[in-house]
Order: C-alpha cells, then sequence, then structure tokens
C-alpha cells in the first residue's frame, strides 16, 4: 500500500458495506494490515461509515488489535488479566477514569521507549551485543585466572609460555615434587601450631 506524504489532517477512510475500505487520501482500497502499518508510521487516519458518515475509527481500530492479537506466532501484548480488569471496568464507577489512565501510560511508556532502545544500544553496542560479548569474555578470563590457582601446572604453563619448548617428563615429575615438599613443610608447621 502506498500512503501519500503525510497531510494537515488524518486521513479520510471509508468503510463500506461489503466491509472494504477505502482510503480518500490514496484512492485505493486498503485492509486492515494497511491501516496498522499506518499507524506504525505513525500516520493519523480517521474511519467513517460510507453510508451513515458515522465516526467508526475506534471500532476499526479495535479490530486492528483483534486481529494483531491473533496473529499467529506473534507476540501478544494484551494479558489475559489484563482483558479481564479491562472488561471489569465497564459500567463500573471507575470506568470513566480509565480511558485517560490508559492513555497517559502509553504516553509516558511511548516516551520512555526511546531512551530505553538508546540505552540498551550504548550497552551492548553496534552490533547489539558487542558490550556483551566483551563482557562475557572478560568473565572467561576471570575464570580461568580462577582455575589455574586449582591447578598449579596450568598456571605454571601459562607464566612460562605454552610457546616455549613442552617440559620434558622429568622436569614436570622434579617440579611434583617440589610442591609435594612445599605441602609436606605447610602441613608440619601447621601441625606444630606455626603460622
Amino acid at each position: 500500500m502506498s500512503t501519500a506524504t503525510k497531510s494537515e489532517g488524518p486521513v479520510t477512510i471509508k468503510k463500506y458495506a461489503n466491509r472494504r475500505l477505502y482510503n480518500t487520501g490514496t484512492s485505493t482500497y486498503v485492509t486492515l494490515e494497511d491501516l496498522a502499518t499506518m499507524v506504525k508510521a505513525g500516520e493519523d487516519f480517521a474511519v467513517f461509515d460510507a453510508k451513515t458518515g458515522e465516526d467508526i475509527t475506534r471500532s476499526v481500530l479495535t479490530q486492528i488489535i483483534f486481529e494483531q492479537e491473533n496473529k499467529e506466532g506473534a507476540q501478544n501484548l494484551l494479558p489475559i488479566n489484563f482483558l479481564r480488569q479491562l472488561i471489569r471496568f465497564y459500567g463500573d464507577s471507575m470506568q470513566m477514569l480509565v480511558p485517560r489512565y490508559l492513555e497517559t501510560s502509553i504516553d509516558s511508556l511511548t516516551r520512555e521507549q526511546q531512551k530505553f532502545r538508546d540505552q540498551m544500544s550504548q550497552a551492548f553496542g553496534v552490533s547489539g551485543f558487542g558490550a556483551l560479548d566483551e563482557q562475557v569474555r572478560r568473565n572467561m578470563e576471570v575464570f580461568q585466572r580462577a582455575f589455574s590457582m586449582f591447578t598449579p601446572f596450568a598456571r605454571r604453563d601459562e607464566e612460562a609460555g605454552d610457546a616455549e619448548k613442552p617440559a620434558s617428563p622429568t622436569s614436570d615429575l622434579d617440579e611434583l615434587k617440589r610442591q609435594l615438599s612445599d605441602m609436606q613443610k605447610k602441613v608440619d608447621k601447621l601441625s606444630n601450631g606455626e603460622k
């Protein structure tokens, strides 16, 4: 669907008895999906019954929401508890306050939406996950350093540089003997009450 450039007022959509919608701005028939696209693009429109001239914008927008909520595989925006509570407000003394409250809430969410997107962009970098990848890399480095404390041979190999010549079995055995001797000395000191 192609829409004309944004006009000063809302585009007039006429709904005919055969349920077809006619965009007077582009002189084309449109679907509810086309109207949903217009809403997402920020284009304002008003829908009128072609025969009676009655403004039926609210019912058409409700139809669009119904269609969006029933799309297969789509994420629903309206939780069941919200819908139940909304139905409970019909005929209630609070009914007159609900539209203004919902309008204020959605306006606030809309204003905060761009701030939230900007913050996510800054937090996760241009690719969306650059900072997350960097954080995972740093966490892995910390984990490896911590793990090397429990594996002295791994720490020694890192300090010596794995690119150097591989350790001979004799030098590994000598290192093991040295560590065992150090541990024995520590145990002896602890058992004698020394620190």
